[in-house]
């Protein structure tokens, strides 16, 4: 009889460890403004957003612009560095740097490098490095923006990309199978698990990552196998985005930030 209700015991505790918990985040403010999308915020607390493919930083009572009608639609824009924007043209190959007032540094078209480049994805990296996806061969690679020389590293990436991350240290993405991995500036790559989507999602650090799901916002803490789910206002929304204890919900209407602490 003991057995049989430490068994219980046990089975009942592990139904309660599985069930979703769930985080209520305190709304701070809401910002006002149309966009066509919403990029993020960067390491100062300044809004991004694109509307009609040109790139805004609001700054303070300051609205901030950059655009570049000669190299199509932007692609993406990576904030990791405030100091270092990157702007990614896929369609014309190319990667403009802008510095915090949105001035041009520096363009790249990777065309015309002596070894060509089809860029796939792209995205800051440390030691004044930008980290690549070469379609050409389906492999990373780094591009100095000193130098201008292209290092290859680690081996083809068979499954493809469908979302990828990038930061001073990894890259990060999703593949076609929904595989999430992460690659070293050395170049080894490590598998970390099957995740939920391959897109509408935001990696948070290697174990917890940020995702959508039938419209409800959920985080998942890989370490520790826990599953929370955010509640909001908003039922409906565009993009969301995290940062330093900040949650981001982008609207028609502008973003509502809110107040969060990761468990």
């Amino acid at each position: 009889m003991k057995n049989i209700f430490c068994l219980l015991l046990f089975l009942n505790l592990g139904v309660c460890s599985s069930q979703t918990m769930k985080l209520t985040p305190s709304r701070i403010e809401t910002v006002v403004f149309k966009a066509d999308e919403f990029i993020g915020l960067d390491g100062f607390s300044n809004s991004f957003f694109t509307k009609n493919n040109v790139l805004y930083k609001n700054v303070a009572t300051s609205l901030l612009q950059y655009q570049n009608v000669s190299l199509g639609k932007i692609t993406k824009v990576d904030l990791t560095n405030p100091l270092k924007i990157v702007v990614f043209y896929e369609e014309f190959n190319s990667v403009v740097i802008l510095d915090n007032q949105l001035n041009e540094i520096q363009k790249l078209d990777f065309s015309k490098l002596e070894t060509p480049i089809i860029a796939a994805a792209v995205g800051i990296c440390g030691q004044n490095k930008l980290w690549i996806f070469n379609s050409l061969n389906q492999q990373l690679g780094l591009y100095d923006l000193n130098t201008n020389l292209y290092q290859i590293i680690g081996l083809p990436i068979k499954d493809g990309i469908s979302y990828y991350e990038t930061d001073f240290n990894y890259f990060q993405w999703v593949d076609k199978q929904n595989q999430w991995k992460i690659c070293t500036i050395y170049g080894r790559i490590f598998p970390n698990g099957k995740v939920e989507a391959n897109s509408d999602l935001q990696f948070l650090d290697g174990n917890k990552i940020l995702f959508l799901k039938d419209n409800i916002l959920y985080i998942r803490d890989r370490n520790i196998d826990k599953l929370y789910e955010i509640e909001i206002v908003e039922k409906s929304f565009k993009k969301f985005y995290y940062k330093d204890q900040i949650l981001s919900i982008f609207t028609d209407q502008g973003i509502t930030n809110y107040k969060i602490t990761l468990p």
